[in-house]
């Protein structure tokens, strides 16, 4: 444990680092505008399906599966449930509902909770992290995160358009591939090649964050902002550890990476959702950067807690 304790610090200082050099980067206007869109690119058709190709194949199918991939559904519907109910205990406007459904019901399992995930629980835990992201979160936004956006700014996807984007999303192709692939040993240089195409995931993606992260208006939205960050850390994950320790459904690394994930921050991909259809985008952007900001502090805290 102790061996493990300065690489887990040593992960943490380069997480933090590249987060505030994409922070300070994009606030100096030394990056240009679309960077933020560009380094996403490589991390979702590049290092995110690297990442997906290695660590499955260490991934033994069994019942664990399903009670992992389901995590983010129920985080989701307790999301739901609760921002409906405080919208009409506090007469909330409609958009500043949906805006907390989206950003306080999805978390951020794969730009931050992969690193996370890396930094705590060491590469070989990686591959519950991809369970919970790509059967999971990916899962949620891509169906009742859609619907709920459609809802709440007056439009609604087709089922076709749901189901493509699903299937055409690379690192979901990565996972389905991988799958197939399972029986077949890799050869050396194809494993040392995806190793370090995954290797840039971490860095690169918590600079993206960094990148991406608009103060917006606290103005009018502090109240609001502590609801939906109070459920993303703190209640929701209780509840979920209370409900998975109660039912005994996981045990070990998958037990605590699940409900690690429970953790995080909410999505950058759903705040984008929200202010692309025009719900609060002010405080689905809030959200996400006093989220990401404040999980560099409550995620050691859940790290000991479980």
């Amino acid at each position: 444990m102790a061996a493990g304790r300065p690489h887990r610090m040593h992960n943490l200082v380069l997480l933090a680092v590249c987060f505030l050099a994409g922070v300070i980067l994009r606030r100096s206007g030394k990056l240009p505008e679309n960077a933020p869109k560009t380094l996403n690119g490589y991390i979702i058709h590049v290092a995110l399906p690297a990442v997906v190709l290695l660590s499955v194949r260490e991934l033994r199918l069994s019942p664990d599966l399903l009670f992992m991939a389901a995590m983010p559904w129920l985080l989701f519907g307790l999301g739901a449930a609760f921002f409906l109910l405080l919208g009409r205990v506090f007469r909330l406007p409609r958009a500043t509902v949906g805006a907390l459904m989206l950003t306080g019901g999805l978390g951020n399992t794969s730009f931050v909770g992969l690193p996370m995930i890396e930094a705590f629980y060491g590469s070989e835990a990686l591959v519950y992290g991809i369970v919970v992201d790509q059967l999971g979160s990916f899962m949620v936004l891509s169906t009742l995160g859609l619907a709920v956006a459609g809802i709440y700014s007056g439009g609604m996807p087709s089922a076709t358009e749901m189901a493509g984007r699903i299937v055409m999303f690379p690192p979901f192709l990565a996972l389905v591939a991988a799958v197939v692939l399972m029986p077949v040993d890799y050869p050396q240089w194809l494993t040392v090649v995806l190793r370090r195409l995954g290797d840039t995931l971490a860095p690169l993606a918590l600079f993206s964050v960094g990148c991406q992260l608009h103060a917006g208006h606290f103005r009018g939205n502090g109240r609001n902002l502590a609801f939906g960050l109070g459920f993303k850390l703190f209640l929701a994950p209780l509840v979920l550890w209370l409900f998975y320790g109660q039912m005994q459904v996981l045990e070990g690394l998958a037990f605590r990476v699940t409900l690690f994930e429970a953790a995080m921050a909410p999505m950058v991909t759903a705040a984008i959702v929200a202010t692309e259809q025009d719900i609060n985008p002010p405080l689905a952007n809030l959200m996400v950067a006093v989220g990401v900001v404040l999980s560099f502090l409550t995620l050691p805290l859940w790290y000991l807690v479980l």
